[in-house]
């Protein structure tokens, strides 16, 4: 490789499908850097990522994991992020600030599809990324390669171009050919490949692979494919250059193999990385960071128990200082990160990615300018689909658990909560249960709230059918001294769905008088929060036809009640009838799994296929939209994942209120008049 200056500060982030190996490849490339005395391992729960105290207990990376070191003079920081559908917001949000992505992959061809998604979100933000299969030390998966690489190539709208071409004794990879080089290297369990001869049987595939390695590069370099044309070797120096060029136009994916276990390819892959990954100037222009002398972005937000909010921040541009201003904070102690180390430092420099303490006015995604905010976009988090009703199982916690839900839904946006006006609850939304349940044991193990989870109720309500007329209502009290009077006669109407509710009078002859019109609205308007089956009662008209007064005894609270009671005793006589809300759902999934999420879709109670097309943008890929009752949608994403080896993904929006009689509707409204019972 030609020789390099030493560059600014570069971030990497290591991306992948789930047990894919980024976790124990973070572990390689740190140990591989010195910044390890001894290499820790995911299965013996040591390494530098995964962490926090929930990961370990899962086996599982459940948010970022970052880490800085140095290597051949050069500073790095790798982000290691979960490979879980369910987390991967952290991972998206990396994302925005990394300068090349390590897409980790497992050898299995029949996994490749896993990688689908974060090659189609990589290429839609146009994000220089590298492949790095990994685990090629198992038996056999040299006899899988071609398989595999046509399954991976299926998946990725860039060519996928070979970097080098593994030798292989029988079905094994036992080293590899740089194809830029042609040199060939020995692997050597956790050691650094070591120099060896091509093997004869390896040059006429190495000829082939360097040549479509250079085919692809000629596609965007007219030069490079006069040269090709009239058999012209083209210069290293030249092949180099056009290498990196179009990695950081992510025109190209380049792939590498190793081991992240036994340490193989890990300086190959590093070597890479430092001399074709752009830097913090390229990669600030590609996202259109604002020109400002001194620039941070915040792409994640943490609240560390006896230390307080701290936001992790790539720096674009200039310095920053303890002490400094930066947005409407200042900023408590720079702090560069190891893991769950942090070591204090006075000051970070472009390219840095580093922890601003006490920074509690920032929120993640925004750019900090000194003393002010710079507009900057940020994409949406992901929408949640699948909830938890969550109750603090000590009663005076409940003030408590409202300040922790908004410390965990900033640290993790894909995480929302809500007190639902309708059923009353605390209701907590993310991806999927693992990670409702992750977020249950942060609320343990950093707040101190334990919180019991149960399915969130759905918000049914109810209408009439029929309208009920002249219904009437008497309130008459006497107990010495003024009495209480009042008397209405109403008419009671179901309007066309979505109206809502409304009122007016018909009265004549002043038999009501007109400052009671609005005492009779109110009265109907707080009978309407529970209907005769015991849900909100929704489109109705109320009007006000008749009725009489006392003189002396007539009042706001008279005909309040008076209307209470017309509406108790006239809403059964109209029929009711239960609403339940209907969501539409679009649903996306590989072209060859539509039929079955179609069948997942009519299977539920309700689902009705509104049709299905080509998903923009996306080759071989399919959405498929649809209306569903939201109470269908409960487990909806958990078994579409199920079906799509984890891929398939939906998102949803309230659509309408639609009946919901028999058996399902009786059974509804029991439950509700028994919780009802119980509460009384």
């Amino acid at each position: 490789m030609p020789t390099k200056s030493p560059s600014s500060p570069r971030v990497a982030a290591l991306v992948g499908p789930y047990l894919a190996g980024k976790t124990s490849l973070l572990e390689a490339l740190l140990h591989h850097a010195g910044a390890t005395a001894r290499k820790g391992s995911v299965k013996t729960r040591d390494s530098v990522g995964d962490a926090c105290m929930e990961a370990r207990a899962r086996g599982m990376s459940t948010e970022l994991s970052i880490a800085s070191c140095e290597y051949l003079g050069e500073s790095w920081t790798f982000v290691d992020c979960p490979g879980s559908v369910e987390f991967q917001q952290d991972g998206l949000n990396a994302l925005q600030v990394a300068d090349i992505a390590v897409v980790v992959v497992d050898p299995e061809p029949a996994k490749a599809l896993c990688a689908a998604p974060i090659l189609k979100l990589l290429d839609e933000r146009k994000v220089p990324h590298v492949l790095f299969i990994n685990k090629c030390d198992q038996q056999g998966v040299g006899g899988k390669i071609n398989e595999l690489l046509s399954a991976l190539q299926s998946v990725s709208d860039r060519p996928l171009v070979l970097r080098e071409l593994p030798i292989k004794e029988g079905a094994n990879i036992t080293g590899f050919v740089d194809l830029v080089s042609e040199r060939a290297w020995g692997y050597k369990p956790h050691e650094d490949a070591q120099l060896a001869k091509m093997p004869d049987g390896v040059l006429p595939q190495e000829g082939d692979a360097r040549r479509e390695m250079l085919e692809h590069l000629a596609d965007f370099d007219d030069h490079l494919m006069e040269e090709l044309l009239e058999d012209i070797a083209p210069a290293t120096e030249e092949v180099y250059a056009n290498l990196t060029r179009d990695l950081a136009g992510d025109l190209i994916v380049p792939v590498l193999f190793g081991s992240a276990e036994e340490d193989h390819g890990i300086r190959r892959l590093f070597k890479m990385l430092r001399h074709e990954a752009p830097g913090v100037a390229e990669t600030a222009a590609r996202l259109g960071v604002a020109d400002e002398p001194v620039i941070v972005q915040v792409f994640k937000s943490v609240h560390a128990q006896h230390i307080g909010k701290q936001s992790i921040a790539r720096i674009w541009r200039g310095e920053v200082q303890d002490g400094q201003f930066l947005g409407p904070n200042r900023v408590s102690g720079v702090q560069r990160l190891f893991g769950a180390q942090q070591k204090k430092q006075a000051k970070g420099g472009a390219g840095e990615v580093v922890a601003l303490g006490r920074m509690d006015d920032v929120q993640t995604g925004q750019a900090l300018a000194p003393g002010r905010l710079v507009p900057h976009p940020w994409p949406a988090p992901m929408q949640p689909c699948f909830s938890f009703a969550v109750k603090t199982f000590k009663q005076g916690d409940d003030v408590k658990l409202g300040t922790s839900l908004l410390k965990i839904s900033e640290e993790d946006p894909s995480l929302r909560y809500e007190q639902s006006a309708e059923t009353h609850e605390m209701v907590l939304w993310g991806q999927g249960e693992i990670h409702l349940r992750n977020a249950i044991e942060r609320l343990k193990n950093r707040f101190g709230v334990e919180v019991k989870a149960d399915r969130a109720q759905i918000p049914y309500k109810e209408t009439l059918r029929k309208p009920v007329m002249n219904q009437h209502g008497r309130y008459k009290h006497q107990t010495g001294g003024h009495g209480a009077f009042g008397d209405v006669y109403i008419d009671i109407k179901p309007v066309a769905r979505g109206q809502g509710y409304s009122f007016s009078e018909t009265v004549v002859g002043g038999a009501v008088p007109r400052q009671f019109f609005s005492s009779v609205d109110n009265g109907a308007r707080e009978f309407l929060k529970q209907g005769p089956l015991g849900f909100e009662l929704v489109d109705i008209a109320v009007t006000l036809t008749n009725g009489s007064y006392h003189a002396v005894d007539s009042s706001d609270m008279a005909f309040k009640a008076a209307t209470r009671i017309a509406m108790t005793e006239g809403t059964p006589l109209g029929a009711p009838v239960l609403l339940e809300p209907v969501v539409t759902v679009e649903v996306s999934v590989p072209s060859d799994y539509t039929a079955r999420a179609q069948r997942m879709v009519t299977g539920r109670r309700g689902g009705q296929i509104q049709g299905y097309d080509a998903k923009a943008g996306w080759n071989g890929w399919d959405v498929v939209n649809a209306l569903v009752p939201l109470a269908e949608i409960a487990d909806l994403i958990l078994e579409l994942r199920s079906l799509t080896m984890g891929v398939g993904s939906f998102t949803w929006a309230f659509s309408h209120l639609a009946e919901l009689d028999g058996r399902e509707g009786e059974q509804v409204v029991k439950a509700r008049k028994a919780a009802l019972g119980a509460a009384s």
